[in-house]
């Protein structure tokens, strides 16, 4: 009979190398927010204070460094969705999730197009959005229903998609105007709320001809470019 093999737990990195590693990390969130997956890692090593050689051996290419980081905002989205299950008022807490997920999802470049991307890495999310995400969601918008502040026929889906659309529009304004996706959250909370709950006023003003032509040129020129690559960006064959 042959002895039981065990798998030894994994090393726990030195404390220098853990700081290192966070660094990295924050550093890649903050950047893929600002200036979407066309970003290097010599820039994400640049902004994390440590060599171009530190990153790589935390992690093998910016494949890697991507996933982590989109891995952190699924659990950082699913303990934000959690809270908002436990805000005592229902349409507050529909409120809380939908600003939050627009919030972070809206402003950053580089989180709406991951899932099309990392599709080979999917498996590694699933456990959070289909345990987590998806059912808090789901339990959200049944809580509000229930209590009679959605519009009748409100889904969970409808708010995917919602998100999902804000988030579209966010990245084509945001070259000329970052906080424009904000006047279509007031807009989509007064669509899907019921008659009795109050209004959102829509504080930030549409964006202007001028700035949709302005927003066009800039989105046709992104595109050009192919989104994850460890070096520099590529432009798109003729």
């Amino acid at each position: 009979m042959n002895p039981a093999t065990t798998v030894p737990p994994p090393r726990r990195l030195r404390a220098d190398a853990a700081r290192n590693q966070q660094r990295i990390i924050a550093a890649a969130r903050q950047l893929f927010a600002e200036r979407g997956l066309e970003i290097t890692l010599d820039d994400v090593a640049e902004k994390a204070g440590v060599g171009v050689g530190t990153v790589y051996r935390r992690f093998a290419n910016k494949k890697a460094l991507v996933a982590e980081v989109f891995e952190q905002n699924l659990l950082d989205f699913a303990e934000a969705s959690e809270a908002a299950l436990h805000n005592p008022d229902p349409w507050l807490g529909v409120v809380e999730f939908f600003e939050y997920a627009c919030r972070h999802l809206a402003p950053n470049r580089g989180f709406g197009s991951v899932m099309l991307e990392l599709k080979q890495e999917m498996d590694r999310f699933k456990q959070v959005l289909d345990n987590r995400i998806k059912p808090t969601t789901l339990a959200i918008v049944a809580r509000a229903r229930e209590a009679g502040v959605l519009a009748p026929g409100i889904e969970g889906g409808d708010f995917f998609s919602l998100i999902h659309m804000i988030a579209s529009f966010a990245d084509f304004a945001s070259g000329v105007r970052p906080d424009a996706w904000e006047r279509y959250v007031a807009i989509a909370l007064n669509g899907v709320r019921s008659d009795s709950t109050p209004r959102r006023p829509l504080t930030v003003a549409p964006l202007t001809p001028a700035e949709v032509d302005q927003a066009k040129t800039s989105t046709c020129e992104a595109r050009r470019r192919w989104p994850i690559q460890d070096g520099q960006p590529q432009p798109a064959t003729q």
